[in-house]
């Protein structure tokens, strides 16, 4: 099973969405909450270029938000990507 790190705020819609699709797929993952973290957050943006969370990881590969995450489900990549 791939390992996923998903960086979330606590009152994120987005972040509640993404989760919810791995945990309907039974998929193990960690959370970092990085909303009251202004360290982690300004490495994650480094990290990704990006501001916004959630931002999500599998294998260590960025593979973007919450919207990025649906496409993959939708194109039927994400399955092959988790069960690496």
């Amino acid at each position: 099973m791939a390992k996923v790190v998903i960086y979330t705020t606590t009152i994120c819609p987005y972040c509640v969405r993404a989760k919810m699709l791995l945990q309907k797929k039974g998929v193990a993952y960690e959370e970092i909450n990085v909303g009251n973290d202004h360290e982690m957050r300004i490495k994650l943006v480094e990290m990704t270029r990006q501001r916004t969370v959630p931002q999500i990881f599998i294998n260590d590969r960025s593979i973007g938000g919450c919207d990025e995450l649906y496409a993959l489900e939708r194109q039927g990549a994400l399955d092959p990507l988790l069960a690496q």
